[in-house]
């Protein structure tokens, strides 16, 4: 069960799977930075201009779509990645 020498400890399929679900570990994390920011800079301009609530939610909803708009991006690309992935080790 041990590596065997000249074995790289990289191809081992505990290894391998753990490279390929890497990527969408972070995706939940980028999806809420990018709605907490923006519901933020939203709240500080509209203590900046007096415009209360309107840029808070409007920061707000914009940090929804743009996280969700990347969020679908990348599970789209790493969807492509593993289909190819499959492709090519097919027999």
């Amino acid at each position: 069960m041990g590596i065997t020498p000249g074995e790289d400890p990289g191809t081992s399929p505990g290894r391998q799977r753990a490279r390929s679900i890497g990527p969408f570990l972070t995706l939940g994390l980028q999806l809420a930075i990018s709605v907490v920011l923006f519901f933020f800079i939203g709240r500080w301009l509209d203590g900046l201009w007096g415009t209360a609530p309107w840029l808070m939610l409007a920061g707000l909803f914009v940090g929804i779509a743009g996280g969700f708009l990347q969020f679908f991006r990348a599970v789209a690309a790493l969807g492509r990645q593993e289909e190819q992935d499959r492709k090519d080790h097919r027999p």
